[in-house]
């Protein structure tokens, strides 16, 4: 049973850590203690403690942008008629090229990412999000490159 929680207090180790994580997280534990100057049971009982504490969730893989399942990936800003917003998102949440979708403040109600894998298929669900009842207005944006 782990110390879910409990909040999980950084030290400048486990900043640098989850630095290196972030970067790679697939790096092995020598890897990481030679990085950080320290021996491999130190990084692996940090490892640990970050994990049981939930203060650290996982790991992951960082593919490259030309390697992607899907290759148009787009940031979509949207204006909903406020009575309708329930509904909207509901409908939105059924499409599966919407990877993301977040309420947001400001002139903008949602943002959403989208990734499709053609931009006859980006077009086409950008479309469909337009057509919706409730969305008043939006704003589409591509990710071009990774920098």
């Amino acid at each position: 049973m782990g110390m879910q929680n409990e909040r999980h207090v950084f030290d400048d180790l486990d900043r640098q850590q989850i630095a290196l994580l972030r970067a790679e997280g697939r790096a092995p534990v020598s890897v990481l203690a030679t990085a950080l100057g320290v021996m491999r049971s130190t990084v692996q009982a940090r490892l640990e403690r970050l994990l049981n504490s939930g203060a650290l969730l996982g790991f992951t893989v960082r593919v490259r942008g030309d390697h992607a399942v899907s290759t148009i990936r787009a940031v979509m800003m949207i204006e909903v008629v406020g009575k309708l917003a329930s509904q909207v998102i509901r409908r939105l949440r059924g499409l599966s090229e919407l990877h993301r979708l977040h309420t947001t403040n400001g002139k903008w109600d949602l943002v959403a990412e989208l990734r499709t894998d053609s931009l006859e298929a980006f077009d086409s669900v950008r479309r469909e999000v337009r057509m919706t009842d409730g969305v008043s207005n939006s704003e589409t944006s591509l990710f071009l490159a990774l920098v």
